[in-house]
């Protein structure tokens, strides 16, 4: 936890001190910077906790990837946290993220679903694919970057009642999601075999995060 809330603060530091989000909110909030960095606390920390959450399942079906995947990468915080001596390549499409994420983390490369080579013991796609109508098509091209004992993490808000009013308090509009992340399983079952399933707020969960691997991974 005091690791947590150390990393917490200096990539909040980071972010307030290198990105005018609150002058450009519209261009930012699809980022999720501005949730990173918000003055309420708690939901601040929620938005850290999923990245937390998702690298910790990682981890624990993949103790060493050689290589990492972080589709929709937006500024990179996530590639501030695999596993070090990992190779990290990331897919994000608007370019002020991209070119953030480079300034911070020089060695990641950027590539695309069309050339991206297979072979990746990690891939993540954290709160990303529900901004998509193609997300079944998406998940199709990202199960087959998988090396045969590689995992596929994924997270998305549940749009339940408690994270609309959450969200609406924050002061976000989320027209920017086209589906839920029930929507998105449901579109993994078919590909992929299902090892794990986390939430954040158990009783009304605000996210749903998962492990998936490929349905030839034995079981461990």
């Amino acid at each position: 936890m005091v690791s947590h809330l150390a990393h917490i603060r200096r990539r909040r530091a980071d972010l307030r001190r290198s990105i005018d989000f609150e002058k450009m909110f519209e261009a930012w909030e699809e980022s999720c910077v501005p949730s990173y960095c918000h003055r309420n606390l708690a939901a601040a920390y929620v938005s850290w906790l999923r990245l937390f959450q998702a690298v910790d399942l990682g981890d624990k079906y993949v103790r060493e990837p050689g290589r990492v995947l972080d589709f929709g990468a937006s500024v990179g915080e996530l590639g501030q946290l695999v596993a070090p001596g990992a190779r990290y390549e990331f897919i994000e499409q608007d370019e002020a993220s991209a070119e953030f994420l480079k300034s911070r983390l020089p060695a990641a490369t950027a590539t695309s679903l069309e050339a991206a080579e297979p072979g990746f013991d990690q891939i993540f796609a954290i709160d990303s694919l529900e901004h998509n109508d193609n997300y079944a098509e998406l998940l199709g091209r990202l199960s087959r970057l998988l090396s045969p004992g590689g995992v596929l993490i994924l997270s998305g808000p549940t749009e339940n009642w408690l994270y609309r009013l959450g969200r609406r308090i924050a002061g976000y509009s989320g027209h920017y999601h086209k589906t839920t992340i029930r929507h998105i399983e449901d579109a993994a079952e078919p590909l992929l075999k299902r090892r794990e399933l986390r939430v954040i707020a158990p009783i009304a969960p605000l996210f749903r995060i998962s492990a998936w691997s490929r349905k030839d991974t034995p079981a461990a």
